[in-house]
């Protein structure tokens, strides 16, 4: 096995560096990509989308938010590791910066870092730019490309660029290194690639042209701008390629693309809705695999779900199931799905889930099922849960509404129902699309979500309760906004046995009419 954490440090010698920021994204920045292409998870063990780790030569630092604070603990060796638990509000930089010693040098691997993440960074620490971590990771997968029809998008490939081009001048072009971007805007996806329909590719758009860079050509990308001024996005353009452009780069005040993708045409939404009715389906008939089977396993529900799906029509999942049992279900991304956990009588069995479809934008959805009669805790954790729901899915949505409102409203309903040593720590929501977690929208305590939700934009609503001893509770539903009002993509039913209607106002009620209880 290779000694990833000596090789690292033998690396930060060789670089005469005293820190090394190591992370969990690839060159493309993706969130979600192999475990083999994730040099943060191949120096900790830590499976977890997100979580940066500082490594020093006598400490390794691992940061992660309220989603990993259990799952860290887990899959780490704490006689190596040691957790940084980030709570709402709370920076990793600033985090970070506090076990860094004034005037030490830190290194930071350009190409896996945002120019707007290093830029921050230098507010906090002395860095250097590395081209490398130090940490041999797998190639990246170019991966299989294929057309979405426009009935799925509403709009051609070429109707996008040419919005972008109206907006440039002769001598000017807007670089698109994000995934997302370029696959929305040419209409490409890629199923070949696990929880994913990103097409792994760059794109130039000038005045009168544009280009698409994918496998080899996106290596010489800056061998084709031609252009005086590059208009770039520093939160999604890495510092390798912002260096690349050098004086000719720009920072644009909106990213065009974002703009587009984040509120969706009505085709898209038409094809949401049509991703969800086999989600449902998948949904309804997982919960009465669990009704009428014994002695099955969380391995053996993950099994099935995924053979569901594809059943009806997924084309891959749009990320790793999460199929957990009882103390399993209060790790907010439990996905190990074990051969050993057997869903007995009384059992709590939580599945968060979702896919893609022929069109390519990401189906996300979180139930809790109990085997056989549940019991008060669950059922008041449940409840309070269902009534968070509720309240966020029918909050009041203005002209200037925002996600951080909604969130707000979620923590004082649970700061007014508290129920002693359960939390809520994690966003309320996220916006959905070609990726399964996209911004904007954003629902929860962060800056993030301080910006409108508009019209046709898509985002999840789950609130969730966690007790590391007992069980979690999280309830989602996709969602989007219409006419001035929350509609809710899925159509999956509530479980009525768990649901205590005595800790229900008589408008909480009502508003669990529109939604199947069984």
């Amino acid at each position: 096995m290779i000694d990833f954490l000596s090789k690292a440090r033998e690396y930060m010698k060789s670089e005469k560096i005293d820190f090394l920021i190591v992370n969990s994204t690839n060159e493309f920045l993706v969130e979600y990509n192999d475990l083999a292409e994730n040099a943060r998870y191949l120096l900790t063990g830590f499976s977890g989308s997100t979580g940066d780790v500082l490594l020093g030569f006598d400490k390794l630092y691992l940061f992660v938010d309220g989603r990993y604070h259990i799952q860290a603990d887990i899959e780490t060796d704490s006689s190596i590791v040691s957790v940084v638990k980030l709570f709402g509000g709370q920076s990793v930089l600033s985090e970070m910066a506090k076990r860094i010693p004034q005037n030490v040098l830190v290194g930071v691997c350009s190409k896996k870092n945002s120019q707007k993440r290093i830029e921050e960074m230098e507010k906090h620490f002395k860095i250097k730019l590395l081209s490398s971590d130090g940490i041999e990771t797998a190639p990246v997968n170019y991966g299989e490309i294929t057309d979405v029809i426009e009935d799925y998008t509403g709009i051609t490939s070429d109707e996008k660029i040419s919005k972008i081009q109206k907006t440039l001048a002769v001598n000017e072009s807007i670089l698109f290194t994000n995934l997302e971007d370029v696959s929305y805007l040419y209409n490409k996806r890629d199923f070949s690639k696990p929880y994913s329909s990103k097409i792994t590719a760059k794109a130039i758009v000038t005045k009168c042209s544009d280009i698409l860079f994918i496998e080899d050509k996106i290596k010489d990308f800056d061998k084709y701008i031609t252009s005086d001024v590059v208009y770039v996005d520093n939160s999604t353009i890495t510092g390798y390629d912002y260096a690349l452009l050098g004086k000719k780069a720009r920072q644009i005040k909106e990213n065009p693309i974002t703009l587009m993708r984040t509120v969706k045409t009505d085709a898209e939404i038409n094809h949401m809705k049509s991703a969800f009715e086999n989600t449902d389906k998948t949904m309804y008939e997982i919960r009465e695999y669990i009704e009428k089977n014994d002695n099955i396993s969380e391995f053996d529900i993950d099994r099935k779900l995924e053979e569901l799906f594809y059943k009806y029509g997924a084309k891959n999942l749009s990320f790793k199931s999460i199929v957990a049992h009882n103390k399993n279900s209060a790790l907010a991304h439990y996905s190990k799905s074990s051969k050993d956990e057997i869903i007995k009588n009384g059992s709590l069995v939580l599945i968060d889930c979702g896919a893609y479809y022929d069109g390519g934008l990401a189906t996300d959805i979180t139930r809790v099922f109990v085997k056989g009669e549940p019991d008060e805790l669950q059922k008041r954790v449940y409840t309070i849960v269902l009534k968070a729901f509720l309240n966020a899915f029918n909050y009041s949505v203005k002209s200037g509404t925002t996600g951080f409102e909604i969130d707000e409203k979620v923590r004082e309903l649970f700061s007014e129902n508290k129920i002693e040593g359960f939390e809520f720590n994690h966003g309320l929501g996220h916006g959905l699309g070609i990726n399964v977690h996209e911004a904007p929208p954003n629902l929860s305590c962060s800056e993030i979500a301080k910006t409108e939700i508009k019209e046709n934009m898509c985002f999840t609503i789950e609130p969730g309760l966690y007790n590391s001893e007992y069980f979690g509770v999280r309830l989602e539903n996709s969602c989007y906004l219409q006419n001035g009002k929350i509609n809710s993509f899925t159509n999956m039913c509530y479980e009525k046995k768990l649901i205590d209607y005595n800790l229900l106002i008589g408008q909480e009620k009502t508003w669990l009419t529109a939604f199947e209880v069984r």
